[in-house]
């Protein structure tokens, strides 16, 4: 035999050095594989190869590969073995343990990897029921050696992961080896605990002599492993032993931060111990954390691996570069004082008396955390976030006198942290280093620092209520400050201007900083102070010289703005000052830089007019009754600007439209108001209602020459006339129809709506029915609109494709920042082109246009109500031109139909006109859908079920890859939004959340009443009355259920959650004592395990289809008998197990079963549905079997229904414990 071994291993060594080289060809590599997989399935002399090749005389690679053969007979052969062959095996693995290994300095880290998984892997089937003492094995081991302990560290470190993190065993075997470690871990901690002290003692004394240097690192070596071991056991042991001995672990861990090769590994185990959650009064002792001791050795820690976190790149060099371990040492002792943070204010102010007091060096703490706020390093900076928002927000700790100090001098560090400065690419700031570290790119690091920024501003907000007038304070001096600064372009020119900011410009840094510092303030302050603590005088000299303030540059100007928005509520206080406030933001309006009389405006200039008409609406929008007695001097500047020779974009003339309109709302007299609307509309009217308007947007080819959309044109060319005007005329009509359905309202008060003439009749139920002042105008207007959308949905034909021009052949793709989004990948911020092309611009023409088109359709019914659902053959208008030419229309095109459109006319539609205008626009459209989305993802399917031998063939170009996967994300999405429109349309989601909660409360073994309801006691959620309406209608009812049920098997888990868990049983239910045909019902229920087959390795999508087809057998079973025979079909199932679940089912008298022991007998009746994971399907599997139970006692085979009749009182008798 010894002669079959060496010839084996000698075969075997082949085989893994033909693996192993570089040079082989891969059939030659494919053979050697197939050769040493084959061996370790099926041949007998696996035990003995493997030791023989894990000689310690062998190379690193063949050692590895006779460790493996071991591993794979303990996890695949290990129950057909005989209890000789297991010892023999077991005595192999702890004589490698104890020789098999060179020293721990010499040793492959993959060596010791693999020999501590083969020990985890016979603990993990044999202990402790077979193998009582191993850890005193294990402890034995320690003694011979650093090499030994090492891997002793290893074993019990691999075990804890498997057995409680990754839990990768049966649940019996987890919970016996479980609580053995738990029966044991008082003894486990202390051997950790000194085995760690005497290898860090060893290393002390040794690592200062050169003699000793290998035995040091050997010490050193170990002392890692044990704290790498701590870490995995710390999370889940109980805290006695984290916080018992006065939290020796604790301290010890606190000394081990100035050991820099240790420091790191203690780092994460003082991170995970102070992390813990757990009962208040056990984390109780973690205050002693706030020591003097303790504070120090972290803030000792933290300078000295500061000092050494920036190194030199060379001698001659002067670039710097970061040191990444000490750099990831610095992130540790944040993320512990932060952890240390949330621990003290869980414990300060708790509901629960647990005499914790305010810690006396408070201070101390405190000052660090604000060191590490104030630190180079953005990542840094951001990480204490959380725990200062913690402390500001905390009842008590917010009060106390040390804390409020502390709020003074965090606004003076958030100053400096609100500056968006450390780019990577840059060197300008200490925090670029960092940055180089942490980011990718630029816009990685532009993406993270608005989130930190919107993190400092919550937190901002909390200091604002602690210390308001400081705030406020400080806020003034830095305005002040940054007015009086000359402005500093830097080096970096705009492309188009010179001597104008570029978004990178130190002014516009500092302003932006400053700006959002002021927001933030102004904010809180109306709401921490009242009315007569305000600084009203030094808040309205603060808006004057905002308003005083002059500049010419566009990016400056833009912050100017956001600082009057800011300031502009204590203008109400202050009323003679507001004239000079609007002329400011109507000067903004006609911005021009002087360099571009000629040219085309910048986007910067363009982004300063837009937010100045933002800040005049949201003036108007907040304060309109303030600005009612201006609105004569506001409306005769608006004709004034009209009929100028001011530029003024069609999206400013609407916005001031919108702003006016929003101000006419408070004259609360309809007819003063309608004279008004019809006054400012009447030239959109005449120009959108004109026989030449109506030929354009009537015919297609015809508003494609008009547009321009079929002209050749050059990005040189000026391409402005006509198309471009003529473009500008219809963009007009729409912002002008959109700004005034969405602002015209009546009065809120009824009896003012009364009295102004608002209300002309009353609902049977007592509702008052409103007239809108815009009705008229808009009324005349709609049919145009609908035909230009009718226009648009027609522009997809073939033949109306083949006007576009091949400038413009692409106008009716996904534009690229679309894409982006999509993708979810960033937007270019920092390097954005100066101008649009000339298809970008058609791009965005026809996306705005058709969007407004839709916005219009959407909110016109909620404005004008009973005006617009009494318009004649409604309906039919609607499905006439929304709905026409659906099958061209592309996918991002049909999102907004549903998502803008009609949602809200579902939200706005009366009840009384569900039947005449929802159900015939709704049942067609959710019959077409359902056919779309099939067939579309019937492609899905076919394209990414290609075997491997075809994928191999086809060769995709890039462009082919990304218009696939684009394709895939837009019919996902367009899915998600139908099926969100079904669940919104049809189903009571206050119903379905209350049901939901109910269903939560556990109802373990809960023996259920003799008399069974109709349905399962099961979370249902109710119908809306629109989704009653739509039931009433066989044909539509049926496209409803088929849509939901055919989704679930579609590829995208959170939709099939979301429709299995909410959808198909409500809809289903209600039609359930209806007759439905068999084969309907059978299709129904095949569905949710063609669910199950696609979804079913998902946790979550395998709990809610499992409860979906229990719902539907238990409910439908007893009526349709063919459920029976397609349970039967399911692969493997145990036909005796469903035999007696429907008796149970069937039988009135026969013994109930409490619901979770039914979902548990349900669940395994139809596991043969389960579809696997691809990385499952062909994954060998591994049978770890049970052993006899340490600790359960078995259950008394006793049924309490079959025992005599006992009193209560005799229940709780000792005699009748084992019930």
């Amino acid at each position: 035999m010894a002669d079959q071994v060496a010839a084996m291993c000698e075969q075997l060594i082949k085989a893994v050095n033909v693996i192993m080289d570089a040079e082989t060809s891969q059939m030659y590599r494919l053979e050697a594989l197939k050769f040493c997989e084959e061996f370790k399935d099926t041949n007998s002399l696996c035990v003995p190869c493997g030791v023989q090749l894990a000689d310690k005389a062998q190379p690193a690679v063949v050692r590895h590969f006779g460790l493996q053969i071991l591993e794979h007979v303990i996890k695949f052969r290990w129950n057909n073995m005989e209890q000789e062959e297991k010892v023999q095996l077991k005595e192999c693995a702890m004589q490698l343990l104890s020789k098999g290994t060179h020293s721990i300095l010499e040793e492959e880290s993959h060596i010791k990897d693999v020999l501590s998984r083969i020990v985890v892997e016979m603990i993990k089937r044999e202990w402790p029921q077979h193998w009582p003492h191993m850890l005193k094995e294990m402890e034995a081991l320690t003694v011979e050696g650093e090499a030994q302990t090492e891997l002793v560290m290893l074993i019990l470190l691999r075990l804890a992961e498997d057995v409680i993190t990754f839990q990768t065993l049966p649940s019996q075997r987890r919970r016996d080896i479980q609580q053995t470690l738990t029966q044991n871990m008082e003894s486990i901690f202390s051997f950790l605990m000194a085995i760690l002290h005497l290898n860090v003692e060893e290393y002390r004394k040794l690592k200062g002599s050169p003699e000793h240097g290998l035995k040091a690192r050997a010490h050193c070596r170990v002392s890692v492993a044990t704290l790498n071991t701590l870490a995995g056991y710390i999370d889940w042991v109980s805290l006695v032993y984290i916080t018992n001995r006065n939290c020796q672990l604790l301290e010890m861990l606190c000394l081990l931060l100035s050991e820099p090769e240790l420091q790191l590994e203690a780092a994460e185990c003082l991170l995970i111990a102070i992390s813990r959650k757990g009962k208040l009064e056990d984390r109780k002792p973690f205050m002693l954390l706030f020591d003097d001791v303790a504070i120090d050795y972290i803030l000792s820690a933290a300078q000295s691996a500061d000092e050494l976190a920036i190194c030199k790149k060379s001698a001659e060099s002067p670039s710097v570069e970061v040191v990444e371990r000490r750099y990831i040492f610095l992130k540790r002792l944040c993320q512990v004082l932060c952890a240390l943070g949330g621990q003290l204010c869980s414990l300060i102010g708790s509901d629960i008396d647990i005499d914790v007091h305010v810690p006396s060096n408070l201070i101390k703490y405190l000052e660090a955390l604000l060191a590490f706020t104030k630190h180079s390093s953005q990542f840094l900076k951001s990480s204490t976030m959380a725990t200062w928002g913690a402390l500001f927000r905390n009842e008590v700790l917010s009060k106390d006198a040390v804390v409020v100090e502390m709020a003074i001098k965090y606004l003076k560090t958030s100053m400096t942290n609100f500056v968006k400065t450390g780019f990577p690419s840059k060197e300008d700031n200490p925090s670029c280093q960092y940055s180089r570290v942490d980011f990718d790119s630029d816009e990685d690091f532009n993406s993270f620092f608005n989130c930190f920024r919107a993190q400092q501003g919550e937190v901002l907000r909390c200091v604002c209520r602690i210390v308001p007038l400081e705030a406020f304070q400080i806020a003034a001096e830095w305005l002040h400050y940054q007015i009086a600064s000359p402005i500093d372009i830097g080096d970096a020119t705009s492309k188009m201007s010179e001597g104008l900011c570029s978004i990178l410009s130190p002014s516009v840094v500092q302003w932006d900083a400053m700006t959002v510092f002021m927001e933030c303030v102004t904010a809180q302050i109306f709401k921490s102070l009242e009315e007569e603590k305000l600084p009203i005088d030094q808040s309205v000299e603060m808006l004057q010289a905002v308003v005083n303030y002059e500049t010419k540059d566009p990016l400056i100007l833009s912050c100017v703005l956001t600082n009057v928005s800011a300031l502009f509520p204590f203008v109400i206080h202050r009323p003679h000052f507001l004239s000079q406030v609007l002329y400011k933001l109507f000067n903004a309006i006609t911005f021009e830089v002087a360099q571009e009389n000629k040219a085309p405006w910048t986007r910067a200039v363009k982004n300063v007019r837009r937010h100045a008409c933002s800040s005049i609406i949201k003036v108007c929008r907040d304060y309109p009754q303030f600005l009612l007695p201006c609105f004569d001097m506001f409306y005769n500047h608006v004709k004034k600007l009209f009929s100028s020779d001011a530029k003024l974009t069609h999206m400013e003339k609407c916005s001031l439209m919108e702003a006016l309109v929003l101000i006419s709302n408070q004259f609360k007299d309809f007819a003063k108001q309608k004279a008004f609307i019809d006054e400012l509309m009447a030239p959109v009217a005449a120009e959108w209602t004109s026989d030449e308007m109506r030929r354009i947007l009537w015919d297609p080819v015809t508003f494609l020459s008009f547009v321009g959309a079929d002209q050749v044109v050059s990005e040189q060319s000026t391409y402005t006339e006509p198309a471009g005007l003529n473009r500008g005329r219809v963009t007009f009509c729409m912002y002008a129809m959109l700004g005034v359905v969405k602002r015209a309202r009546w009065p809120a008060d009824l009896e003012e709506a009364k009295a102004g003439g608002f209300v002309v009749s009353y609902t049977p139920a007592g509702a008052a029915i409103y007239r809108n002042p815009c009705a008229a105008q808009v009324l005349v207007m709609l049919p145009n609109l609908l035909a230009l959308i009718r226009t648009h949905n027609s522009l997809f034909l073939p033949e109306n494709m083949a006007c576009l021009s091949e400038s413009f052949s692409r106008t009716h793709d996904v534009m690229d920042v679309e894409k982006k989004l999509i993708f979810g990948l960033p937007q270019q911020v920092l390097d954005t082109p100066v101008y649009k092309t000339n298809l970008e611009r058609m791009q965005g023409f026809f996306t705005l246009l058709y969007d407004n088109c839709l916005h219009i359709m959407g909110n016109v019914g909620m404005s004008l109500q009973q005006e617009f659902y009494t318009i004649d053959r409604l309906a039919e208008e609607i499905a006439g031109s929304v709905f026409l030419s659906l099958d061209h229309v592309p996918d991002h095109r049909l999102r907004p139909i549903i998502r803008v459109f009609l949602r809200q006319l579902v939200l706005s539609c009366p009840q009384e006109y569900y039947e005449s205008l929802l159900c015939p626009l709704l049942g067609p459209l959710f019959a077409y859908m359902l056919q779309r989305l099939s067939i579309k993802w019937q492609v899905i399917n076919q394209r990414t079920s290609i075997n491997g031998e075809d994928e191999e063939e086809v060769v995709c170009h890039e462009s082919q890859v990304t218009q696939e996967m684009l394709e895939e994300h837009m019919i996902r999405m367009l899915t998600r939004e139908v099926l969100e429109f079904l669940a919104m349309s049809c189903i009571d989601k206050k119903t379905h959340e209350t049901a939901t909660n109910k269903e939560e409360i556990d109802e373990e073994d809960m023996i259920m009443d003799s008399v069974q309801t109709t349905y399962s006691a099961q979370p249902v959620a109710d119908l809306t009355e629109l989704g009653k309406c739509l039931m009433k209608h066989e044909n539509i009812y049926m496209s409803l259920l088929t849509l939901s049920f055919t989704s679930l098997s579609w590829k995208d888990t959170s939709n099939c959650h979301r429709t299995a868990s909410m959808v198909c049983w409500t809809l289903l239910r209600q039609v359930a004592d209806s007759n439905l045909l068999p084969e309907a019902v059978t299709w129904f229920y095949a569905s949710v395990f063609r669910g199950l087959q696609v979804h079913g390795q998902h946790d979550v999508c395998n709990t809610t289809l499992t409860q979906l087809a229990m719902l539907i057998y238990e409910n439908l079973r007893p009526r349709y008998m063919d459920l029976r025979t397609m349970m039967t079909q399911i692969p493997n199932i145990n036909v005796e197990a469903l035999d007696q679940f429907d008796h149970r089912l069937i039988e009135p008298g026969s013994q109930k079963v409490g619901e979770k022991k039914r979902k548990e007998q349900f669940k395994k009746l139809i596991a043969g549905t389960v579809g696997k994971a691809l990385c499952q399907q062909f994954r060998k599997e591994v049978h770890i079997r049970n052993l006899p139970s340490l600790f359960k006692k078995p259950k008394p085979d006793k049924d309490i229904l079959s025992t005599e009749p006992i009193g209560l009182e005799a229940l709780f008798s000792p005699e009748n414990n084992d019930l």
